[in-house]
């Protein structure tokens, strides 16, 4: 049986350039997300406005697709693992399983041969104080699950930084070693059991925790980055993990280290839409509909930058500059630190970029 209609679990950006991608490739979609005013609503076939954890509306997205996908990790894996069993579901509860909650995640790395810093499972104030006895300060503490963009972590600098513990304590968390990186670097994968294909490693920038720049190429000295193209392609294959994977490290001198993971495509690699002969959106389409994988190329170098609630007042400004692709996801409020966009800028490179930003903004 041809596959046709993909569902997917979350309209949100990701879900709306996947079907964007989709409809590319001939395919229908259904979004689920319980925003009336979901940027993947205007762009699919069809859609169900409900909440994630109601059960059957996720059971009626199954039954009026394909296949399924997710577009973000807190989907309930539990519900997943029920609907696996009678609906096809290509990418399996596993990768979201392990991705939800930090120590395992972590954990599940070690096993897999990626060195990650050295971290403790921490709930109490004692265990707090006990991890940060072993590895010093500084240290980062960061809630097991639901953390993003920032959110759910403290930076531990000093005594006088474990009272903003207080209001995570009691509940489940981790600290970490703070590893004083050059800088972060993600690559994002797609597999289908058999052969893995990887998009062009990013060297990414951070602004108050939420991505602002990918870079491509990263600059990475060349035995590092075939090192960890290596690594995190057999990781993958090791995990028996399918469909997308986005890994984030941290590159410090000649070593790497797994910071954590994603199993959707990921804000790293929109750059892949003008950047690469192929895209992430596209690749994971055509994995789910049972289409040949294509090897990704880097056709220019290029610089993405997100569009946040702030940087709005700016987009003709930056839509000056030469090359530049413009897409916004249609979001109906604008809030400060919000993802409102992105644009990327091809046959642009870092030095080029920090010159048009002074000269425009």
């Amino acid at each position: 049986m041809s596959l046709n209609k993909i569902g997917i679990i979350g309209g949100g950006q990701l879900g709306m350039m996947l079907c964007e991608e989709a409809k590319l490739l001939g395919a229908k979609t259904i979004v689920l997300d319980p925003s009336e005013d979901a940027p993947a609503f205007k762009i699919a076939d069809e859609h169900i406005c409900a909440t994630f954890d109601d059960f059957d509306a996720l059971e009626d997205l199954c039954k009026r697709a394909d296949v399924i996908t997710y577009e973000f990790e807190n989907v309930r894996s539990d519900f997943l693992i029920k609907l696996e069993n009678k609906y096809n579901i290509k990418q399996g509860f596993k990768p979201l399983f392990d991705g939800q909650d930090r120590i395992r995640e972590k954990t599940n790395a070690n096993l897999h041969g990626l060195k990650t810093a050295k971290f403790f499972d921490v709930t109490t104030k004692e265990d707090a104080l006990n991890a940060i006895k072993e590895l010093g300060y500084p240290c980062l503490y960061k809630t097991r699950t639901l953390g993003y963009d920032g959110h759910g972590q403290v930076l531990l600098k000093s005594s006088d930084d474990i009272k903003n513990l207080d209001p995570f304590l009691g509940g489940p968390g981790i600290i970490e070693e703070f590893i004083k990186f050059d800088y972060e670097a993600s690559i994002v994968m797609v597999s289908d059991g058999k052969n893995v294909i990887s998009f062009p490693i990013s060297r990414n920038i951070h602004k108050h925790g939420i991505l602002d720049l990918s870079i491509v190429p990263a600059g990475m000295k060349k035995d590092v980055e075939d090192r960890m193209v290596k690594a995190a392609k057999q990781f993958m294959l090791d995990c028996k993990y399918l469909g997308i994977l986005a890994i984030e490290f941290f590159i410090k001198d000649d070593e790497f280290y797994f910071n954590e993971m994603a199993p959707r495509p990921h804000n790293s690699g929109h750059y892949t839409i003008e950047g690469c002969n192929t895209n992430q959106f596209r690749e994971l389409d055509r994995y789910l509909l049972d289409l040949p994988l294509e090897e990704p190329k880097l056709l220019y170098p290029t610089v993405m930058k997100n569009i946040l609630g702030q940087d709005v007042p700016d987009v003709l400004k930056y839509r000056a500059f030469p090359n530049a692709y413009v897409h916004m996801y249609g979001k109906s409020e604008v809030r400060h630190n919000r993802k409102m966009g992105h644009i990327t800028f091809t046959n642009m490179d870092e030095d080029k970029y920090n010159k048009l930003v002074s000269e425009a903004l």
